[in-house]
Order: structure tokens, then C-alpha cells, then sequence
């Protein structure tokens, strides 16, 4: 078992270390209206980590490939009853994240700007009615500020194409802005691709493409010794250890979906919506049913209880719940995702999910608790000694697992604008990896085996709990008796012939 968490360790190190060039996507605009912030009126067009062109002194830009980002039939589109009136210019307004104080500014410490007011006017520091920057003091000519006006009384105004090089590594962020009131009613259409050395892909997802080939490796590495194991014994194995099987199938299924959802998009640049949808909806199942795994087996799963009893609706509707919570949480994060940017709306999706987890994680150590107390009490040192190790097993992955969203919250706090964005894909595979070890300390403890039947419940062992609401049932009675626990008559020769029947069964 060491050598195995020592491979996986590896493993961990590996894809942690495993470096990338970025890629990026094609974002496209159908009639998206401004919106108002402060004295301008914005567009967000796009937010994405680009790495620079490849330095290549043999000329191997050209067949790798260019960082640039190229406007392609960006329109702008006003209303008929504004056609008449003049307008002032809509301008793009592209930067690097390190360079977002040069935009916008204000007179004499006053209210910071967007648009140039009367007052920095009359300073010469802007042209009114226009976007206010400055020159990066970082990035020779950036940022790049450039726009198109409407003549006479056209509706439509059409910014000119024109490729843009990315020179240097970084977070660009896309802002359509203008500052004419007249104009409140404006929308924009088009589109504009973001592409780096390699492909579409967004640059902090990039990563997450060669991540997905490694833990889909994973999955079949641990996928061979599980099924190994299930075709060798399998007139032994057990309801719970068919549970393990399709988690196993559940994994390796979204991991490969997830790798060619990524390879697509860093093909094409469009998000395949139907590949994704399917990678999604794996990963919740799995999720789920590997919650509801740990739950019943920290109830008794199959070891020390026949059936679920009368909590059997309790436990369905609590993963049915999960499952539908962090299932529209997945598919607003990453269905049609295009960018490096993530939205406002997850915050409101992921309290429910976290919720519903803090209340998996309750649930699993009560029962827990009760079983093994229960389990000592009957001498069933076997099975004390399985469920033990479970337990410790459990407590670090949930030590971790808070020890890894306080970082993930600090992480977050601190980079608002995304400038550590090359190493913000690590959090999502952290926790794919936590995932992946419970489950491999789950196929250890509970992999088939010739003395599979001695871990299940069984009606000669007299193996009965009280009733109470802390604690599940849920398994058939194996057809193989257990020699656990054998009754005995006499008050001494009760405990003596127990304990000498465990004796050789360990």
C-alpha cells in the first residue's frame, strides 16, 4: 500500500511540474448591449492568459504558431431613433493586467474616470468624451486603444480588422467602451479570436489538458489492478465493491471527456457544448456516488447491515440533491466557457454545494462513530481493524481538504485581477487528486479477495444494530456464513469461543 501511495505521489509531482505552452479560444459577440459603469458605458469583450510567441531563432514561428489577438466584423449597431443624432467614438481598450492603472484617471484626486471629463480636458491629459489612458511603462505601445464613430446617420459602424501581436506573457483583458449617452441602446457584433503558440485553448486552462491525460492514465492504471482483482474473485465479490466498480468506469469515462473536450476547443476555438455536457455530467455522478459510497460504508454498508432501513428516502434525496446542485453549479462554470474570466453568478452556486458537502462530512464521521463503537463492542476485531484505517483515512483527506480551500480562498482574495493566472489551474486539479487518493485507499481496504465474504454481513453472526437515525443498512446477507463471531454457550465460553474464532480468522 505505500508503494502504491508513492506512485500516485509521483504521479501528483508529475502533472504538478508538467509544463505547458498556453492556448486560447474565439470569443463571439451576438448583439450584446452596454452596460454602465461609472461615466462609461462597457462591454466586457473577453479576459485571457496568452503567453507570448515563441522566441525562435530558426524561424519555427511559423509552423508552431503566433500569439496575437485578431478582430474579426466587430460591428457596433445603434437604434433607428438614434441614427440622427452625432455620436462619439466606441473604442476597443486592450491591456495587460499589469497595466490596468493606466486606464482611466481623475482631476485633482477626485472620483476615478473611464471617459474624459470636462475638467481633465482643460488639463490636456485626454481628449473629452474619449477613453482616458496612459502609455505602459511596462510594455512598449500598449495599451492598444483604438475605435471607429458612426457617419452621419448610419446605423452600423464597423471597426476595421487587424490582427494584434502578443509580445508578452500575460492576462489580456478585451473592454468595448464608449462614452455617449445618445448611445445607451448600442450593441455589438462580431467576434474576436485569442490564439497563442498552440492552439484556442484558454491559457489557464491549458494546463488542464495534459492534467487530464495523466489522471486518465491514473484511472487506468488503478482501473487494470481493480479489475484484475474482480475477474479473479468475482463469485466473491460483495454489493459495495460493484459500487467501486462503476465509480472507477464513472472516472476514467470523465477524465477522457474532459481531455477531448479540451483538445476540441484547443482545436477549434469553440467550446464543443455537447462533449462538455457529457464530461460535466460524469463527474457530478461520480461525485455523488462516491459521497453516498462513504456515507453507507461509514453506516455499515454491507458489513454490518443487511438493509437501509427506514433512512433509505433520507440518503437518496440527499445525493439527489447534490447531484442536481453541482450539476447547474458545473454547467454554468464550464458549458460554452470561453474564457479566463470566472463570473459572479458561481459564488451564488457554490454555497449550496458546500453546504450539502459539510453536511455529507457530518453525517459520515456520526456514523462512523456509532459503527466502530458498536464494532468493539462486539469484538468483530476484523472488521474494527478495516474500518479504522478507513476512518484514519478519511480524517486527512478531510484535514486537507480544509486545509486547501482556506489556501484557495486566500489565493482568490489576493489575485483579483488574475495575475497569477499560470498557476490558478493547480486548485481544480488539487481536488481531483484528494478525490483520486480516497479512492484508491477505498479499492485497498476493499478490493475482491478470497476472504471478501468475511468483511460481509452475515444473519449466522447475529450481526444486529440498535435502531436509531444515525446509522444505514443496506446490503444482502452473503450466502456465506461468517465465522466472525460464533455464539457459544456458556457465559465464559461465550467470550472465549469468540475470540477464539477471530483469532483465526485474522
Amino acid at each position: 500500500m505505500l508503494k502504491l501511495r508513492n506512485s500516485f505521489f509521483f504521479l501528483l509531482l508529475l502533472c504538478f511540474f508538467f509544463i505547458s505552452i498556453g492556448d486560447a479560444s474565439v470569443h463571439e459577440y451576438n448583439g450584446v448591449k452596454f452596460v454602465t459603469k461609472g461615466n462609461a458605458f462597457v462591454v466586457h469583450g473577453g479576459s485571457e492568459g496568452i503567453y507570448s510567441s515563441l522566441d525562435d531563432p530558426q524561424n519555427l514561428t511559423s509552423i508552431i504558431g503566433e500569439s496575437y489577438i485578431r478582430f474579426e466584423k466587430v460591428t457596433f449597431r445603434r437604434p433607428k431613433e438614434s441614427a440622427n443624432a452625432s455620436s462619439k467614438p466606441i473604442q476597443a481598450v486592450l491591456f495587460e493586467v499589469e497595466d490596468r492603472e493606466t486606464i482611466g484617471g481623475s482631476a485633482y484626486g477626485g472620483q476615478r474616470a473611464v471617459c474624459c471629463t470636462a475638467d481633465l480636458a482643460k488639463l490636456g491629459v485626454c481628449v473629452e468624451g474619449e477613453v482616458i489612458y496612459r502609455p505602459s511603462t511596462i510594455t512598449p505601445n500598449w495599451p492598444k486603444v483604438f475605435g471607429v464613430a458612426f457617419n452621419g446617420d448610419d446605423e452600423v459602424a464597423t471597426l476595421r480588422y487587424q490582427s494584434i501581436k502578443v509580445a508578452k506573457t500575460g492576462m489580456y483583458n478585451l473592454y468595448f467602451i464608449h462614452c455617449d449617452v445618445n448611445l445607451k441602446d448600442l450593441t455589438v457584433e462580431g467576434k474576436t479570436v485569442w490564439k497563442n503558440p498552440t492552439g484556442y485553448l484558454p491559457g489557464r486552462m491549458a494546463p488542464l489538458m495534459n492534467f487530464c491525460m495523466f489522471m486518465s492514465l491514473a484511472f487506468v492504471i488503478i482501473g487494470i489492478f481493480w479489475f484484475s482483482q474482480y475477474a479473479r474473485f468475482w463469485r466473491e465479490v460483495l454489493p459495495l465493491q460493484n459500487c467501486i466498480t462503476l465509480v472507477i468506469t464513472l472516472g476514467m469515462l470523465e477524465m477522457a471527456f474532459w481531455y477531448f473536450d479540451y483538445a476540441e476547443f484547443n482545436e477549434g476555438g469553440i467550446r464543443p457544448v455537447g462533449i462538455t455536457l457529457w464530461a460535466v455530467t460524469f463527474g457530478t455522478i461520480k461525485r455523488t456516488i462516491s459521497r453516498n459510497i462513504i456515507l453507507m460504508v461509514s453506516m455499515g454498508y454491507g458489513v454490518v447491515r443487511p438493509t437501509l432501513g427506514g433512512l433509505t428516502s433520507k440518503v437518496i434525496m440527499l445525493g439527489g440533491t447534490f447531484f442536481l446542485a453541482s450539476e447547474v453549479l458545473e454547467l454554468v462554470e464550464n458549458v460554452g466557457a470561453v474564457s479566463d474570466f470566472s463570473g459572479k453568478a458561481r459564488l451564488f452556486l457554490v454555497l449550496p454545494v458546500a453546504i450539502l458537502d459539510a453536511f455529507f462530512i457530518l453525517w459520515i464521521f456520526t456514523s462512523l462513530s456509532a459503527t466502530l463503537s458498536k464494532l468493539q463492542a462486539r469484538r468483530m476485531m476484523v472488521k474494527l481493524d478495516i474500518y479504522r484505517k478507513f476512518i484514519n483515512a478519511l480524517a486527512v483527506a478531510v484535514i486537507v481538504s480544509v486545509g486547501w480551500t482556506c489556501y484557495e480562498l486566500y489565493f482568490k482574495s489576493n489575485d483579483v485581477y488574475n495575475v497569477q493566472w499560470q498557476n490558478a489551474w493547480i486548485i481544480p486539479a488539487f481536488w481531483q487528486v484528494l478525490s483520486f487518493s480516497m479512492l484508491c485507499v477505498i479499492c485497498v481496504l476493499w478490493a475482491p479477495s478470497q476472504n471478501s465474504t468475511r468483511y460481509a454481513y452475515s444473519d449466522d453472526a447475529n450481526e444486529e444494530f440498535n435502531k436509531d437515525d444515525t446509522n444505514l443498512t443496506l446490503i444482502q446477507p452473503s450466502p456465506t456464513p461468517s465465522k466472525e463471531f460464533r455464539p457459544v454457550q456458556g457465559s465464559n465460553g461465550a467470550s472465549n469461543g469468540g475470540d477464539l474464532e477471530e483469532d483465526k480468522t485474522e
